[in-house]
């Protein structure tokens, strides 16, 4: 009876962790992971140094958050997640305070660090850990809610980032930041419930989970790295690869500005149709998205520059959700925490590529590169079919 009551406390209680977290997540991506899009050439400008230097940094962050993230992952199996987000804003506001102050390299890289440590613990990977150690297998609702309020991470980010830089400047823009993970990410994660024991804190204890099963591990390990390089790609060349393929400027940025929606419209859709879906069978459907736009924009051309954007965004959508319930629905809770964070590895590292290597690409191929991005969808679309659609015991 005891479990029971404490069972109905826990779903009466989802709702506002779900808004809670959601706000809290928002604030984290929208004050780290987005910040380079406004801010580079600033801040480049501010400390003399070309804004290249900047994402480089930046890049090392996120190498950084992925070395870190098993660790974090690994904490939060035995601890629950309160603590590990609170330590997030903490860390971030450290970071942006340090690059507010940076006056060259040495300040940008190490600020950069600081910033890599803090995404460690407060991005996708620790909130979904952190919804796994209270609800076990039923965190799978309350993630799709987190990043459906997320999901307007970059809308908010951006323009008001672009407010305040124009306003005040670039350093007042980052302390701005800082201050709003103090005041405002702090008191949403304490909202957070601790549990006494979290979701299967005690088999966590005991020792390491690592990478097995090894087959079920590294196909995953090779869907999340592939289809973050396509994402990371995307994220930074999408409105050029248009224009190389023939679109006009205009029609490449309504285009790209069709992204962010169409990922909500897709959460959305798996929110109240997917949701009884399993999550591999919905990964394998997002997977299948990117491929699909290319071809009608293949066929079609640039007239059909936003069907593309608008089914690119959808199925990244669905694999931001995909990435933390396909481990849940395969592998149970049972260490979830580390095997998310084993997983978002490789997958940090080629988003941290993406950009660089892409770019490359795009210089040498044109607009053809987006055989490069439709082939790495294909082969996780295959990859993903040799993962059993049955929930793990």
């Amino acid at each position: 009876m005891a479990d029971e009551r404490h069972d109905k406390g826990v779903t009466r209680s989802r709702l506002p962790v779900v808004a809670a977290l959601g706000t809290s997540q928002t604030l984290a991506w929208a004050s780290s992971y987005y910040l380079p899009a406004i801010l580079a050439v600033p801040i480049g400008i501010g400390i003399g140094v070309p804004s290249f230097w900047v994402f480089a940094a930046f890049s090392t962050a996120l190498l950084i958050a992925a070395f870190a993230g098993p660790a974090v992952g690994r904490v939060i199996d035995r601890h629950g997640g309160r603590g590990v987000l609170v330590l997030s804003n903490v860390a971030l506001a450290a970071g942006l305070v340090a690059l507010a102050a940076a006056t060259g390299p040495t300040g940008l890289f190490a600020a950069w660090a600081i910033l890599g440590v803090g995404m460690a613990l407060g991005l996708y990977d620790a909130g979904f850990a952190a919804l796994t150690a209270l609800y076990g297998r039923d965190a799978r609702g309350p993630i799709t809610g987190v990043t459906l309020i997320a999901g307007f991470a970059s809308t908010v980010s951006w323009p008001l980032t672009t407010v305040l830089n124009d306003g005040f400047g670039w350093r007042e823009t980052l302390l701005a930041w800082a201050a709003l993970n103090l005041v405002l990410g702090i008191p949403l994660n304490l909202l957070l419930p601790t549990p006494a024991r979290p979701a299967h804190a005690s088999h966590a204890i005991g020792r390491s989970i690592g990478w097995k099963p090894y087959r079920e591990m590294f196909l995953l390990a090779f869907v999340f790295a592939a289809v973050w390089f396509v994402t990371g790609s995307m994220a930074a060349h999408l409105p050029g690869l248009l224009e190389r393929a023939g679109a006009t400027p205009l029609q490449a940025i309504a285009a790209a500005a069709l992204v962010g929606p169409a990922q909500v419209a897709a959460r959305l859709v798996e929110f109240f149709v997917l949701r009884r879906v399993h999550p591999v069978v919905s990964a394998r459907i997002a997977a299948l998205l990117h491929p699909a736009g290319a071809a009608i924009f293949a066929v079609f051309g640039p007239a059909s520059a936003m069907a593309f954007a608008v089914l690119y965004g959808a199925g990244n959508g669905l694999l931001t959700i995909a990435r933390g319930t396909v481990p849940l629905a395969v592998f149970g809770p049972h260490g979830y925490g580390e095997r998310t964070g084993l997983l978002g590895a490789p997958a940090r590292a080629a988003q941290a590529l993406a950009p660089l290597l892409f770019g490359l690409l795009l210089d040498a191929m044109g607009a053809s590169v987006i055989v490069v991005s439709v082939a790495l969808c294909l082969a996780s679309f295959v990859a993903l079919l040799y993962l059993h659609a049955s929930r793990s015991q």
